[in-house]
């Protein structure tokens, strides 16, 4: 259906090449994950396909994009600010599809996505929505187009749990053939049939694409076998060249001390041993070119490095919450009643609920009262960062605490473990993508000691790549977590204690 060939992209600022000769073919039946860190040219890749033009502010790019007229719909990352302000009407009668369609066509379509066969007129606006709305909203927009190709960026971001098992049904049973970037590891071990993993090898400065025709569990455990192969053939290699070196040096040295003792009065054992070294140095320089094709030891995308200090420490018995709340509202509406959240010692709390239950809300007034406390070091870090992120200040400028020279020398230090360049070390927050952004919070935390963490979504900007080592950190955490989150390897492997938000209140689990 589409044809991807040498496909190479150039970010126009640092000249850093996203990926390089791409190439790649999506037919019926695929569901291609794609998967790497962030700023890897994921989502860069899908508006190429898309629609080139929507690069063209930032990127530069050649090869081929061959679509061979195949329908294709695309669900961005996010919907625009001008998106979020037009009704439920006016967004999905927008779509040349919708009036191709009969009112029977509409309400199946509704009912594909899990949507009432009435939503197409509402007057509510898309940002009134919960995410799991607009996402289905979305879809259903697309659907209305036939397409034979659906382009996905980040589906899963903000999904309660059961729109999360529709999204996985859905994937699974969309005629379509589907291109889809997630940071969900079980949506994408759950749905993927294929792999396309984008990297930037040695600080950013090499690209490299791996396209595997198979599921995510089964590319990874491949790639380790692939990597250990490979790391004990180089190490071989590597040894025998070692030893040959050794036997190398003692011939040569052998013959040249024959060479400096033999007497001038024997011209003909003179120029037998001047052959013998002309074949000692042939046998050198063999071993030389054999070295130059020895197989590299493998190289991989490095994992962050982060670590939480002795002061993050909380003693079990210290009270660190003891909340109550009549009625938890959103302006005129109310949410749930009768909320109450005790915690003590260094627990690890998740919350989970339907999208819109209020969570985000709870957990914004809880961060407000805690972050007052004299007795504790609160670290907030929301599902939108510009509450507590200025968006003009550089990397360093938002971990600085006292200017000194110094300081900006160990956050430079510190971003550099944290897979930062020089140059994105000094660019505004407004120009990093989600995955830099969380990353900062987190090392802000860390430089400041945090006992209690009060986290919204924290693993939904990580890629499935990273969020081992997030979820690792945080389940070691030696204080206290509360945190929301709908990622169900987070809760099950961080989260000590798990409540659901409903209507009456915070239902232990």
């Amino acid at each position: 259906m589409i044809q991807i060939k040498n496909l190479t992209a150039t970010h126009k600022k640092d000249t850093r090449i996203l990926f390089e000769n791409l190439s790649f073919t999506l037919e019926k039946g695929d569901r291609m994950a794609v998967i790497g860190e962030e700023g890897n040219g994921k989502s860069t890749l899908l508006k190429l396909i898309f629609d080139p033009g929507m690069t063209d502010g930032y990127l530069e790019y050649e090869g081929e994009i061959l679509k061979n007229g195949a329908c294709t719909g695309y669900l961005a990352q996010e919907l625009t600010w001008e998106e979020k302000a037009l009704t439920i009407w006016e967004y999905m009668s927008g779509s040349p599809g919708f009036y191709e369609k009969t009112p029977k066509e509409l309400s199946r379509i509704a009912g594909t996505v899990g949507l009432p066969g009435d939503i197409y007129y509402g007057q509510e606006t898309l940002g009134q929505l919960s995410g799991g709305e607009k996402v289905k909203l979305q879809l259903a927009r697309i659907l209305m187009l036939d397409p034979e190709v659906i382009l996905l960026d980040e589906p899963s971001n903000d999904l309660d749990l059961p729109t999360l098992e529709f999204l996985e049904d859905f994937l699974l049973h969309v005629p379509a053939a589907v291109l889809y970037v997630s940071h969900d590891e079980t949506l994408i071990e759950r749905t993927a049939n294929k792999i396309l993993h984008l990297e930037q090898l040695r600080r950013k400065t090499r690209c490299r694409y791996t396209l595997a025709k198979c599921g995510y569990r089964e590319y990874l455990e491949q790639r380790g076998r692939q990597f250990a192969n490979q790391e004990r053939i180089a190490g071989k290699q590597r040894e025998e060249f070692a030893r040959q070196q050794e036997r190398y040096l003692r011939i040569q040295q052998k013959v040249e001390h024959q060479q400096n003792a033999i007497s001038r009065q024997d011209p003909h054992g003179g120029r037998l041993l001047k052959k013998k070294m002309h074949a000692v140095k042939a046998m050198g320089k063999r071993f030389e070119r054999e070295k130059e094709e020895f197989l590299d030891f493998p190289e991989a995308e490095e994992a962050v490095f982060l670590r939480f200090g002795r002061e993050s420490q909380v003693p079990s018995g210290k009270q660190i919450l003891e909340y109550s709340l009549d009625t938890l509202r959103a302006g005129d509406r109310i949410l749930a009643k009768d909320i109450f959240l005790r915690i003590r010692g260094p627990e690890h709390i998740g919350i989970i609920g339907r999208n819109g239950s209020g969570k985000t809300t709870l957990l914004r007034q809880i961060a407000r009262e805690l972050k007052d406390r004299e007795d504790i070091r609160v670290a907030y870090m929301p599902q939108n960062y510009e509450e507590e992120m200025d968006m003009g200040q550089t990397c360093v400028e938002f971990l600085k605490a006292d200017g000194s020279t110094e300081e900006e020398k160990r956050i430079r230090t510190y971003l550099g473990s944290m897979k930062y360049t020089a140059q994105e070390m000094d660019h505004p927050a407004a120009q990093l993508s989600g995955g830099q952004k969380a990353k900062l919070f987190f090392l802000k935390i860390s430089m400041q000691g945090s006992q209690v963490l009060i986290l919204d979504e924290p693993t939904r900007n990580f890629s499935p790549l990273t969020c081992p080592v997030i979820r690792g950190l945080l389940a070691q955490f030696p204080g206290t977590i509360l945190s929301i989150s709908h990622d169900r390897k987070y809760l099950q492997e961080v989260c000590t204690v798990q409540y659901e938000l409903t209507e009456t209140g915070l239902r232990a689990l």
